[in-house]
């Protein structure tokens, strides 16, 4: 029963022990989209948000697990945010060494609304590019900046 509740313990220790990396000189972006996702009707109006998606490649040879990621965006020429996205992007069970991750979407929760068709909105004079920064964090590292991206003036329905 002893060396029952040791393994046990063990495994416990070795689960929450988790190796903390550099995940900017570790994990690299692959198949990067940006865009303007329509985000459906709001109040009546057309909503669009800004939109990256994109899978996370892992280039070390070591399994890496625990990443959270959170995008902030902003419109092009202001410093205050408008909007960000919290994700967990890789969970417990970890990312191999040389694999890509699945699809990671992320959008702001705010953006342009208006009364006229989506393609019109993008093409408003009112209408201000977007960008955004993307900080990631693994372990008990500090969060690190991973990216800065301009979001692509096209629009997104997926």
């Amino acid at each position: 029963m002893r060396r029952y509740a040791l393994f046990i313990l063990a495994a416990v220790l070795a689960a929450g022990c988790t190796s903390t990396v550099e995940i900017e000189k570790t994990l690299t972006f692959a198949d990067m989209r940006t865009g303007w996702y329509d985000a459906g009707i709001v109040n009546g109006q057309n909503k669009l948000v800004p939109s990256l998606s994109f899978r996370l490649k892992n280039n070390a040879p070591d399994a890496v697990a625990g990443v959270q990621l959170n995008a902030i965006f902003h419109r092009i020429g202001e410093t205050d945010g408008w909007g960000e996205h919290y994700v967990s992007a890789v969970g417990r069970d970890g990312l191999e060494g040389g694999k890509t991750s699945g699809l990671i979407v992320l959008r702001s929760g705010l953006g342009y609304t208006g009364s006229q068709p989506r393609l019109e909105i993008m093409q408003n004079r009112a209408f201000v590019d977007a960008r955004v920064e993307i900080f990631g964090k693994q372990g008990r590292r500090n969060w690190v900046k991973l990216g800065d991206f301009n979001i692509d003036r096209q629009l997104l329905t997926e």
